[in-house]
């Protein structure tokens, strides 16, 4: 299994408000699973804990064997950089980089290896967007920013990637290519994806859903 959840409780505030109550469950390795529910339900709450981004309340994560809560933060980082690639909704592109230098990011935390940009040229050429390789992400669409972004995510080859709201700031021609896009890393490299959305056309392209009502999963279908 790639990802457990053992009972995972988060509450904000002071008195405490309960976002996600007692959540349990399994994500199989080369899945693609999507979070759905009502604003508020805690879809992204549970995708930043299940991605180490944040920490539940109580309960654990298990992501590939490891207690993510459970590591110091040296070793999340390493974990994180190594294993895990993140899409949001707003593609967070370094503005003063090119295209290809924003993919290229993650990689500078490893030793050089020239194949690691050989690897980022494949990904903007597999996206379509090799010829904008040297543009600033202000001479890009937010579509070809988005897959600017994504090619980040991918850039170290990671068994897992989590997305939130990876449509949600794009028109519905480029939301359907990214999602197409998402797919298509599924099936050829077996990555594990997760992804929040409120698009229910979009949802169903996962090979599952997990539905959240209040905080409570109602459904894994």
């Amino acid at each position: 299994m790639s990802i457990i959840m053992k009972q995972i409780n988060k509450s904000f505030g002071e008195p405490p408000v309960n976002v996600l109550k007692n959540i349990s469950g399994t994500i199989q390795d080369g899945e693609m699973v999507s979070i759905v529910g009502r604003s508020g339900s805690g879809k992204s709450t549970l995708l930043y804990i299940i991605s180490s981004l944040d920490q539940p309340s109580s309960g654990e994560v298990i992501v590939d064997d490891v207690s993510i809560s459970k590591i110091d933060q040296k070793e999340l980082h390493r974990f994180r950089n190594q294993k895990m690639g993140f899409v949001f909704q707003f593609h967070h592109l370094l503005p003063e980089l090119t295209a290809l230098e924003n993919v290229m990011m993650p990689t500078l935390k490893c030793p050089y290896d020239k194949n690691r940009k050989i690897f980022a040229h494949e990904l903007l050429n597999e996206f379509g967007i090799l010829d904008k390789a040297d543009r600033l992400p202000s001479q890009l669409s937010g579509g070809e920013q988005q897959r600017v972004a994504i090619a980040r995510a991918l850039v170290m080859k990671p068994k897992f990637l989590f997305a939130d709201e990876p449509t949600g700031n794009l028109d519905s021609a480029n939301g359907q290519l990214v999602m197409n896009l998402f797919l298509r890393i599924n099936k050829e490299r077996a990555t594990t994806i997760i992804y929040v959305t409120h698009d229910s056309l979009f949802a169903q392209m996962a090979s599952r859903q997990i539905h959240l009502v209040d905080g409570k999963i109602v459904s894994k279908d």
